[in-house]
């Protein structure tokens, strides 16, 4: 039997051209890898893939001077955009208490105004800006305390209108009426404002007892009417120095909560029949003594805490000493309270007249002994030459 040569496979590809097809399939690639695949490119690609993979477990610190400066410029952004936020914060606490404000005085136009005017409140948008507002504490029957002023330290007619205008000081005396109105009294001082225009009248019955209440009435009725960094209450046995109380105000001019006056914290007088007697003496505890607050010849506050008893007047307790009841209001308050000893110094040497004679002279003179001037009517102008700053100063003095 004879060897036979391969046969075909019936329909299909001989197995030779096969192997022709894949040897020539072979080349082709070979041919086609070398012309379009650079080995170089391909070692840098997979090296930068590497890197990046690197960077991202282990990221790269750059140190740089540019760096360095472009981070310098992003906190300072952020130290400015902290500012502009306070800012916003401080205005839009503004805002709100004048919001509150505006409500507290629109309610006294409703209810009653502290002030007796004959509109009633004003807008606190039309309040006149000021840098300061006075309020001397008066009686009915003190005409002879308030000529006493008149004729020393706070200036009249003319003069009084040129304080106001040039100086933004505002002095008034602060007067309410009898328990019977239209009473002899309440003619008298409506007398006495037709010559003097010095009074700032209140819808308050005027009593010893009642010096809390006429001294909430009073800060109320200034911070609608004024626009002022500060409220001042004096009493009306108190030589004063406008020019050394200015200088002292203008210093604090720009904090916003402040309670500047001679601080003292006194005992609590808890014995019937004794002056200055504090029926609730048991809320001040078992140390017998007040918290730390301005003596009440005289203290100023600024306006947002004057802004504060507008607002809160008809929950704010008050005790039996209006000094107490004032320095009450702001425990609890973020205010900065400010000792001044230049507003309480004595009138007898060596207190304000040896200061006058070295040129430092006080803001504020009175007696301990008697809460303010004795006989003050009397020694007013004994003590205005002694302890007086001069005529002139005011107007001298730059704030």
């Amino acid at each position: 039997m004879g060897l036979s040569r391969p046969q075909k496979p019936p329909g299909g590809v001989p197995t030779r051209w096969v192997s022709l097809f894949c040897i020539a399939s072979f080349f082709l690639g070979v041919l086609v890898v070398n012309r379009f695949w650079d080995p170089v490119e391909v070692e840098e690609a997979a090296s930068s893939a590497q890197k990046h993979r690197s960077n991202e477990v282990h990221p790269m610190v750059i140190c740089d001077k540019d760096v360095s400066v472009r981070t310098g410029n992003i906190l300072s952004r952020v130290s400015q955009t902290r500012d502009v936020i306070n800012t916003l914060d401080k205005t839009i606490s503004s805002l709100e208490r004048q919001l509150a404000a505006a409500r507290a005085a629109k309610a006294d136009t409703e209810e009653g105004s502290p002030m007796v005017t004959k509109s009633g409140t004003k807008d606190l948008n039309e309040r006149q800006r000021v840098f300061f507002v006075m309020g001397i504490i008066t009686a009915l029957r003190n005409i002879k305390r308030r000529n006493s002023i008149r004729e020393t330290w706070m200036p009249q007619g003319e003069e009084l209108k040129r304080l106001e205008k040039e100086k933004g000081i505002i002095i008034r005396f602060v007067i309410g009426h009898s328990s019977t109105p239209g009473s002899a009294l309440d003619r008298a001082i409506n007398a006495e404002e037709e010559q003097h225009k010095d009074f700032l009248h209140l819808n308050h019955i005027e009593g010893y007892h009642e010096l809390s209440t006429k001294t909430q009435v009073y800060f109320s009725a200034v911070v609608a009417k004024w626009d002022a960094d500060f409220y001042l209450k004096v009493e009306i046995d108190v030589h004063v120095n406008l020019g050394v109380v200015s200088s002292t105000l203008a210093r604090h001019r720009h904090k916003p909560h402040v309670y500047i006056g001679c601080m003292k914290s006194g005992p609590v007088v808890a014995q019937k029949g004794i002056k200055y007697r504090e029926p609730e003496y048991w809320k001040f505890g078992e140390g017998n003594k007040y918290f730390r607050h301005a003596t009440g010849q005289i203290y100023a506050i600024s306006k947002d805490l004057a802004t504060y008893i507008l607002v809160n007047r008809h929950i704010l307790h008050r005790y039996a000493n209006e000094d107490v009841s004032l320095g009450s209001w702001f425990i609890g308050l973020d205010v900065e309270h400010i000792d001044d000893r230049s507003l309480c110094f004595g009138t007898t040497p060596p207190d304000c007249e040896w200061k006058a004679k070295s040129g430092n002279h006080c803001g504020a003179s009175f007696d301990w002994s008697c809460s303010g001037i004795c006989k003050s009517s009397v020694r007013m102008k004994e003590v205005h030459q002694r302890c007086g700053e001069g005529d002139q100063a005011i107007w001298d003095t730059g704030f």
